[in-house]
């Protein structure tokens, strides 16, 4: 293995994570989000039927301080809780339309980010960036789908 493809990769991901993050904090702080707000709206956004302790497991809080957030989402009408027709006795949580429209808004600060650095490269350079990352994609899709 090249020894430089690691520690290369490695850098681009910090500088992409920050400014990405960067920008989803700015715009939840800017719209009275916490992060971990903004994240629990994303993890709804992408993942069907999700309940409180799905919430709660994947951002690493114990299902009462899911439980809490969500209602804060909820009084901000962001989210709606409802039962969850395989078992009555969850809840299935989903994004309102001002929530999915929240998600969408923050996504745009990153588009336009990286439309600015996709415009600072030649077409060359482009065309070289596209091809890499394609071969990225495929394989990180190809880890995903491993058992190890």
């Amino acid at each position: 293995m090249n020894d430089t493809l690691v520690p290369t990769m490695q850098e681009a991901f910090a500088i992409f994570r920050r400014r990405m993050m960067g920008n989803l904090y700015a715009y939840a702080r800017d719209k009275g989000l916490t992060m971990g707000q903004f994240g629990a709206m994303l993890h709804v956004a992408h993942r069907v039927g999700c309940g409180v302790s799905d919430i709660g497991s994947d951002l690493g809080i114990t299902n009462s301080a899911a439980s809490q957030m969500l209602e804060r989402l909820v009084q901000l009408k962001l989210i709606v809780r409802s039962e969850n027709p395989a078992d009555r006795r969850s809840k299935q949580i989903e994004l309102t339309n001002d929530g999915r429209q929240i998600l969408q808004e923050g996504s745009l600060a990153n588009q336009t980010w990286l439309e600015s650095l996709a415009q600072s490269m030649t077409a060359e350079e482009q065309e070289a960036v596209r091809n890499a990352l394609a071969i990225l994609i495929t394989r990180a899709r190809q880890l995903e789908k491993s058992p190890n």
